[in-house]
C-alpha cells in the first residue's frame, strides 16, 4: 500500500470551472475521467459551475452519482475566484492539485507526459502550443509574462496557462492568503513559484481551438480584468517567501527550471 493509500489522500485533484458549456462539458468531463482511470490514479475531478445561465447544470447532472466527480453549483463570481474556491478545496484532498479549464483547449491526453515530470519537481506548467490570439489577448498575455519575470522571476514560461500540476503542500502553503477575489489567481502562483524558487518545468502542451461556446471577456472588459489583474499581481509580492531549504533528491530549489519537451 502506498504513503498516499496509507493517509486517505488522493492522488490528485483536478480543478476545473465551467461557465456556459453546455454544449461540450459532459464529454470534456467523460474524457478526462477515461485518461485518468487509464492513469490508475485516485483521484477526484472537482467541477465548479459558477453560475451557467445555459443548460450546464442539467449536463452535469449525469455525474451526480459518480463518486469520482465533485459537482459544486455557485453563484457566478467570475473565472479566478472560482478557480481559486477550487484551489482551496483540493490542497486538502489530494498529493498533487491541477488545474484545467473546461472549454476542451487543452486535451486530456496532454496530461500524461506532465504527470511523468512531476517527481523532480514542486510544479509542472503547460506552455501552450499552437495557441492562436487576437491581438489584445497576445499584447495581455505578453505584458503579464513581462510583469511575472521583472516582478517575480522567470521560471514560469506561460504565466496564465489553465493547465498546471502542482504539490498540494505547495499551494496551501499560500493559496489561501491570495484574496478571493483575484482575477487572474494563476499569474499570482506562477509568480509565487518562481519568487519563492520552487522547482517548476515547463512542458509544452497542444492548444487547439475552440469547438463550443465563446470567450467569456471581450474587449473593453478584457483590458479591464488586465489592469486589474496587474495591480493584484504586484500587490501579492508579499506572499513569496525564499526557500533556503533543498530539494527532496538534493537539488537546489532555483536549478530545475529548463522546458521538459513531449
Amino acid at each position: 500500500m502506498t504513503e498516499t493509500a496509507k493517509s486517505g489522500r488522493l492522488d490528485l485533484a483536478v480543478v476545473m470551472p465551467v461557465y456556459n458549456e453546455a454544449a461540450c462539458i459532459a464529454d470534456v468531463v467523460q474524457s478526462w475521467l477515461r485518461m485518468l482511470e487509464g492513469e490508475s490514479l485516485r483521484f477526484s475531478l472537482i467541477v465548479l459551475n459558477d453560475g451557467s445561465t445555459d443548460a450546464t447544470k442539467d449536463a452535469l447532472e449525469r455525474f451526480a452519482r459518480d463518486p469520482r466527480v465533485d459537482v459544486i453549483d455557485k453563484q457566478n463570481s467570475g473565472h479566478g475566484p472560482t478557480i481559486l474556491m477550487g484551489y482551496r478545496r483540493a490542497v486538502g484532498m489530494a498529493d498533487w492539485v491541477f488545474q484545467v479549464d473546461s472549454d476542451d483547449e487543452l486535451a486530456a491526453t496532454e496530461f500524461p507526459a506532465m504527470w511523468r515530470a512531476r517527481p523532480q519537481f514542486d510544479a509542472v506548467i503547460g506552455v501552450r502550443d499552437g495557441r492562436k490570439q487576437p491581438v489584445g489577448r497576445w499584447i495581455i498575455t505578453r505584458l503579464s509574462r513581462v510583469l511575472v519575470r521583472l516582478w517575480y522571476g522567470g521560471t514560469v514560461k506561460d504565466v496564465n496557462v489553465p493547465f498546471r500540476l502542482m504539490r498540494a503542500d505547495v499551494l496551501s502553503s499560500f493559496v489561501t492568503r491570495i484574496p478571493g477575489d483575484t482575477f487572474a489567481p494563476n499569474v499570482v502562483i506562477s509568480g509565487v513559484l518562481a519568487g519563492s524558487r520552487y522547482r517548476v518545468a515547463n512542458v509544452r502542451v497542444t492548444h487547439r481551438d475552440r469547438r463550443t461556446g465563446q470567450v467569456s471577456i471581450m474587449r473593453w472588459k478584457l483590458w479591464k480584468g488586465a489592469l486589474r489583474s496587474a495591480v493584484q499581481t504586484i500587490g501579492c509580492r508579499n506572499l513569496v517567501s525564499i526557500r533556503s531549504s533543498r530539494a527532496a533528491n538534493g537539488t537546489p530549489a532555483d536549478e530545475c527550471l529548463d522546458v521538459v519537451e513531449r
